[in-house]
């Protein structure tokens, strides 16, 4: 196959596939589909088509000024919905749609008045009416059903998106539990006023405004409505709700761009613009699925066509932004000029990843290329230093820092017996086995290994790379090198037992201690290494030699332990390690967080740490009986522990300690 084909096929492969990937999680990933609603929302309320009021809606609104002339803010005055009613009624609307809720009492006169003025009333009428027990308890529900008819009853519930709460829909209407059906409040007024709608669920269109100071429908206050003239509600589609800051208002597709009471919308004006809509006919404007097909196919090509030509990150970022630029503002420009909402999440989608795929294809010789330098280097340097040396190579010279780093010794215990039992070529297997996993353990906590010293590893944190959270990937480190070191010893028990030898399990020691240290890159100028020195390294190290002392796998210093409080830790001791003149704290760590907020643990730690402090008060007895009690909780790693320290209680015992002892114990051993 020539290359050309081969391009050729690659583009025309990559545009499919790219395509299809886009439509299928545009549409079936919910975090993809609420980001394409999101667009479609800034849309509607940023670049709605401009248009004239709507002839055909008329809305009475009960504000403030209406609810201040009553004793009482809620429910609205009977009384003066009735008189309201009949003063409509006396301008000849086509229809009047009641959209307050009557599920509790007033006064009875005034509740009666308001009943009768309903039943009486010529004009069609459809009120506000719901069985939503989110809504009403079965008191109001008794009591709503009472008051309105069946006959007048009109649903005056929203389909909203269950992802984010926004109204989104008309809400078609309900069957009632006896087997009738409720028609929601928009389609029951645009049925009355002779228009056929049918039982589904529709996407809102919204009514655009003829300009900004300007509301879609003709609002009028509820107060004033005798002093209308007959004309501006003949024939009319009138309805009438509260318009207030806080009652009956509902997150719409404009609550993205406006806070307040200009994004959530009344429950009546919601209404109005189901109305105008039905009335008119009009239908959410979009492509279509071949239409959003096309045009994600068209941008899938444009994108693999442009992946073809092998170009740098910064030429494909700057192509990319423009292309979408102008995409995202033909968008927009189509929802102001015609009203159409075009996708644009899934082009988007489709162009990026042919852009991205197309390139990675053509372009794997190269890159292969490249990943090969990168890995040679990588299994001597930390892939960090290796991309800041590649970048600057200036760096390669001699030269050091202070900073405070997080270091970590680990070693293989009774690593000369252990290596009598291997030949040279065994022994060399059997540490690369040994070595590799706990170097990925490291690496993979973001560490930097400073060297190999036989058996034993050096590493340390926060270096070359800044990082916040060493002293915890120090010790999370650790405690994933103990179970690399689990896993390492079930594939050596099993290989002994088919051999049918003798298992001799692989136990090390591990210190992590947290402190300054000067970094940077150490030797001679003809032969360098990236390394650590300092006081703190030697700390560590010596650390690291009191796990033999202690019988744990993991001894941490108290710097380091300051840092990880949420980590299992106990305690071991207050030592003068050898070589040093200051004693500090050593712990051993146990476990993880979920070990260390483990109950059990917990009541291990208050023992242990009571044990310790009775043992430093010279409280021999208590200290004794505090050390079964843990000896009994502890897991089995802390059991050499308690029977070092029950040896130390008993000699103290037998021969106490001189007066000035201070509880440090004075290290013998490295």
């Amino acid at each position: 196959m020539t290359p050309n084909k081969r391009a050729l096929l690659i583009f025309a492969a990559v545009t499919v596939v790219s395509a299809a990937f886009a439509i299928l999680a545009s549409r079936n990933i919910a975090v993809l589909s609420q980001v394409e609603r999101i667009v479609q929302d800034i849309r509607v309320a940023t670049f709605l088509p401009p248009e004239p009021q709507d002839p055909n809606v008329v809305i009475i609104e009960v504000t403030e000024d209406t609810l201040a002339q009553f004793p009482y803010r809620s429910p609205v005055d009977r009384e003066f919905l009735a008189k309201l009613l009949l003063t409509l009624e006396q301008r000849h609307p086509r229809v009047i749609g009641l959209d307050v809720l009557f599920d509790q009492p007033t006064e009875p006169a005034k509740d009666a008045l308001l009943k009768d003025t309903m039943a009486a009333l010529k004009t069609p009428l459809f009120v506000s009416y719901t069985d939503n027990p989110q809504i009403v308890d079965a008191d109001q529900q008794k009591y709503l059903d009472a008051f309105v008819p069946p006959q007048l009853r009109a649903r005056a519930e929203f389909t909203v998106d269950p992802v984010d709460g926004t109204v989104r829909w008309i809400y078609p209407g309900s069957v009632n539990p006896d087997g009738s059906y409720t028609t929601g409040l928009a389609r029951a007024l645009a049925q009355a006023a002779g228009t056929a709608t049918e039982p589904v669920r529709r996407e809102i269109v919204w009514h655009g405004r003829p300009d900004l100071d300007t509301t879609p429908f003709r609002m009028f206050p509820a107060q004033a409505a005798a002093l209308l003239p007959a004309a501006w509600l003949r024939d009319k589609i009138v309805l009438i709700g509260e318009v207030v800051t806080l009652t009956d208002r509902h997150r719409t597709p404009f609550s993205v761009v406006y806070r307040g009471l200009k994004g959530n919308l009344p429950g009546v004006e919601i209404h109005a613009n189901e109305v105008a809509q039905l009335l008119s006919g009009k239908r959410a404007h979009e492509l279509g699925f071949w239409g959003d097909a096309a045009l994600v196919l068209l941008m899938a090509a444009i994108g693999a066509g442009f992946g073809l030509l092998h170009r740098g990150l910064v030429f494909y970022l700057a192509l990319g932004a423009a292309v979408l630029l102008v995409l995202w503002t033909a968008g927009f420009a189509a929802t102001y000029y015609t009203g159409i909402m075009v996708p644009l999440l899934e082009p988007s989608i489709g162009f990026l990843l042919a852009l991205w795929g197309t390139d990675a294809i053509t372009g794997r010789q190269a890159r292969r290329q490249r990943e090969f330098i990168q890995l040679a280097f990588a299994r001597y340097l930390n892939p960090q230093l290796v991309k800041r040396l590649a970048n600057d190579p200036s760096q390669l010279k001699l030269g050091g820092e202070m900073r405070v780093l997080t270091l970590m010794f680990c070693d293989i215990r009774n690593f000369t017996a252990l290596s009598e039992r291997f030949d040279a070529h065994g022994l060399t297997q059997f540490v690369n086995r040994f070595m590799t996993p706990m170097s990925d353990a490291i690496l993979a906590a973001g560490g930097t290994i400073d060297k190999y010293m036989g058996d034993a590893i050096m590493a340390f944190w926060n270096a070359p790379m800044d990082d916040p959270a060493h002293s915890e990937h120090g010790c999370r480190a650790a405690l994933a090198m103990r179970a690399e070191l689990v896993k390492l010893n079930e594939g050596l028990r099993a290989e002994a037992e088919a051999e049918k030898k003798t298992f001799h399990p692989v136990r090390v020691g591990i210190g992590v201690n947290t402190g300054e240290a000067c970094v940077g890159n150490m030797g001679t100028t003809q032969r360098f290494n990236y390394s650590v020195l300092g006081d703190e390294v030697n700390l560590c190290s010596r650390i690291e030699g009191q796990s033999k002392t202690y019988g744990v796998d993991v001894v941490v210093g108290e710097n380091a332990a300051a840092e990880v409080p949420q980590l299992a830790l106990l305690e071991l001791d207050f030592i003068l390690v050898k070589g040093k003149t200051r004693p500090v704290r050593i712990y051993a760590l146990v476990g993880d967080e979920t070990v260390g907020a483990n109950p059990a643990f917990v009541t291990l730690k208050a023992n242990h740490d009571a044990m310790i402090a009775a043992y430093r008060a010279r409280g021999w007895r208590r200290a004794h009986e505090l050390l079964t009690a843990c000896r009994g909780e502890a897991p089995e790693l802390m059991l050499p522990f308690y029977a070092l320290y029950e040896h130390r209680i008993r000699e103290f015992e037998a021969d106490p300690p001189p007066p000035d002892w201070d509880g440090v114990y004075s290290a013998t051993a490295k």
